[in-house]
């Protein structure tokens, strides 16, 4: 490792020592909405004022950190077992993405500076019978006003991730309903704060609401919201959050090594030969994980990226997250956690195994289920033949 980069360590090792809250996982377990919330935006703001809250945007933008530097800015941020940013993730990540991709100089002005102060973002994609099989949405869009200035929206959401809490929403909605499933959707930046949205809380299995359905009646869009062009919203959603993909699990799989595993070493019994074999096992996939996520940003930089990669990747993840906290929670075993709660803040490997193993199902099927991640390998990765045309 060159000096510069341990030169980077020792700054944001020391940064972590001085501003990583010692008690925040005490803090933040069986809290309200309101100060989950607020603790999430006041750690948001300590990041962004270090420079480290958005280091895979352009520099002109308020990043400019290289993959190495990401790298050891991640392992830091969970070796120092540091808060998860849950109410910023999509807004720092998708939203920046499609942005930066695919949104005009007015759209970027207006929101990636104050996605940087706080504004908070949600995903509107998925929909009651249009999970994995997203093109099958039926939300729709009908261009509107005297000069066709506005469309005006109508449809259900599901599985909206923080959708409470948001100011803007990601939303894709078609916009020619005679066109092929994926010809004729659009994708639109939606102002939460619009007459005739309407957010619902869904409880999980958790306990929590973190997923909410959102209901849109006449809701008016203007049409200067619209990101790229009309009836291409299904491609600008491949392109930003495909590349995306990488760098959200670039953080992940750091997380994942650093924080998760340690976790687990320290549940398990040492002595015990057999754990010891998994735990050799869980290492190496970890591994594997890291360097496939490093080589994916950098290729994905470099313009360089399969179109199965980023699938690759998250199926890997998603499943080795379920596989290491289900082993998790049956060597640790109900007992280790009572009470069985968790603190909001934190991610899926938060030692409490076996709400972890129930969350960890959060990653196998929503963002395509794994089923769909192995069609989307076999298909445009390894170039097998596509399943007939009408069943899609």
């Amino acid at each position: 490792m060159s000096t510069e980069l341990e030169d980077f360590r020792a700054e944001v090792r020391s940064w972590c020592g001085e501003h990583v809250p010692a008690d925040w996982r005490a803090a933040q377990t069986g809290v309200g909405a309101a100060e989950f919330v607020a603790f999430q935006r006041a750690w948001f703001a300590e990041l962004h004022r270090a420079g480290f809250a958005v280091p895979h945007w352009p520099a002109e933008w308020g990043g400019g950190m290289g993959v190495p530097e990401q790298v050891v800015l991640y392992q830091e941020l969970a070796a120092h077992d540091a808060p998860r940013l849950v109410l910023a993730f999509v807004g720092i990540h998708h939203a920046a993405a499609t942005l930066l991709h695919a949104g005009t100089d007015e759209q970027r002005r207006r929101h990636l500076p104050a996605i940087l102060d706080g504004e908070i973002w949600v995903q509107g994609f998925s929909e009651p019978e249009a999970g994995s099989d997203l093109a099958a949405l039926r939300t729709t869009a009908r261009r509107d006003g005297a000069h066709g200035d506005h469309f005006v929206v109508n449809g259900q959401k599901l599985w909206a991730s923080g959708g409470a809490y948001a100011d803007w929403c990601l939303l894709l909605a078609r916009t020619d309903p005679d066109a092929p499933k994926r010809k004729g959707i659009s994708y639109f930046l939606l102002d939460m704060t619009s007459p005739g949205v309407e957010v619902r809380p869904i409880r999980n299995a958790l306990g929590d609401s973190h997923f909410c359905e959102i209901f849109l009646n006449d809701v008016v869009v203007p049409a200067e919201n619209l990101v790229g062009a009309e009836n291409a919203g299904w491609q600008v959603a491949q392109a930003t959050l495909g590349a995306e993909r990488g760098m959200t699990m670039l953080e992940l799989a750091e997380r994942l090594s650093q924080g998760g595993f340690g976790w687990l070493v320290r549940s398990c019994p040492a002595d015990d030969p057999v754990v010891a074999d998994r735990l050799a096992g869980f290492e190496t996939e970890l591994t594997g994980l890291r360097g496939l996520c490093r080589d994916l940003v950098q290729r994905s930089e470099a313009g360089t990226a399969g179109p199965a990669d980023a699938s690759i990747v998250k199926l890997y993840y998603s499943e080795l997250l379920q596989r290491m906290t289900d082993f998790a929670a049956e060597v640790a075993g109900l007992g280790a956690h009572t009470e069985l709660a968790k603190p909001m803040s934190s991610g899926w490997e938060s030692g409490a195994w076996v709400l972890d193993f129930i969350g960890s199902w959060e990653w196998t099927i929503p963002g395509g289920a794994s089923e769909i991640q192995r069609t989307i390998i076999g298909e445009r990765g390894l170039g097998l033949p596509r399943e007939p045309s009408g069943a899609r």
